[in-house]
């Protein structure tokens, strides 16, 4: 919503817990949940980091809507053009059209935003939860003794440390893009831009003396962070505006992002034809034609020279 030319952010809505044992009436089990996703959502695209680095690919099923967001929201348009580039699925479930059926079946009388990710529950059949916060905490911990793997992104002794940078990135950098590219009016998006390039020069200093927000390991803020960094110079920097620098201009935050880009299993979870799709053809009062731009030819899988910093 916009408030004196300022972008605010409304609450997700269904928050229930899936959790090992289930007391909350949502048990992890292999098979019982899906995950609706869109690929150029950068909220949607944490869940599907910890669904790839968690094992949980082969236990929860997913389906991909169209890059396009136009009247009626996200749909599930599909064919096999808008597959091969875009990695649509269609759904795969439910055989829904729109999401915002998922929404209505769990809840007749939502009122909300239809958004994505959304965790559904097969054999509940209903919205789980609706935030990507909570979805990534889920996948981090619930399934552990199913998948056998026991990496934690969340651990107890960083928890304080990674709470508080979350914070900070997403008040200033997540959403801070939206903020400074939905802004309708010429002092809102320089308060927002100014924070926002403040907060990345901010981050660049603090990457310059450690390889990742929370020191040596990788955490849970820093997947927060990445699905804002690897949209930016292709996105955020033209379309919204945020054109003061570059990620690429920054020497600790591209590294880092290489280095971010090149765990196992993440490069898999970006499609960049759709997140262009989506954001250029979908939002027609900044680009009235849709037209995509051809450029931003990062390669980033060159060497990123990110474990010196660990070693310094």
């Amino acid at each position: 919503s916009i408030q004196q030319g300022k972008y605010q952010r409304k609450e997700s809505q269904f928050r229930h817990w899936v959790t090992a044992k289930g007391e909350t009436g949502f048990k992890a089990e292999a098979g019982r949940y899906h995950l609706y996703v869109s690929l150029a959502c950068p909220w949607a695209h944490r869940t599907t980091i910890f669904r790839a680095l968690k094992g949980l690919v082969p236990l929860i099923s997913m389906s991909v809507v169209h890059p396009d967001m136009f009247g009626q929201g996200w749909t599930f348009e599909h064919d096999d053009d808008s597959k091969a580039l875009y990695g649509t699925t269609g759904d795969t479930l439910n055989n829904f059209t729109l999401m915002r059926e998922a929404y209505a079946q769990s809840d007749a009388s939502y009122q909300g935003n239809i958004t994505v990710p959304v965790l559904w529950d097969k054999q509940q059949q209903c919205i789980v939860n609706n935030e990507s916060a909570d979805i990534i905490r889920m996948f981090n911990s619930a399934f552990d003794g199913i998948t056998g793997i026991a990496q934690d992104f969340y651990p107890k002794a960083l928890r304080a440390q990674i709470d508080e940078v979350n914070a900070f990135v997403y008040h200033n950098i997540n959403n801070g893009v939206y903020k400074t590219g939905f802004a309708t009016t010429q002092a809102a998006h320089e308060q927002s831009s100014m924070a926002l390039f403040a907060a990345l020069d901010r981050l660049e200093q603090r990457l310059s003396k450690q390889r990742y927000l929370v020191g040596e390991q990788i955490t849970e803020a820093d997947w927060r962070l990445f699905t804002t960094l690897v949209r930016f110079d292709a996105v955020y920097h033209t379309h919204f505006k945020c054109n003061i620098q570059l990620i690429k201009e920054y020497d600790a935050l591209y590294g880092y992002l290489l280095d971010l880009y090149q765990q196992g299993g993440i490069a898999e979870t970006i499609n960049m034809a759709h997140i262009k799709r989506h954001y250029y053809n979908s939002h027609r009062s900044f680009n009235p034609y849709g037209i995509v731009p051809l450029g931003h030819r990062q390669d980033w899988t060159v060497a990123h020279h990110r474990a010196a910093i660990s070693a310094s």
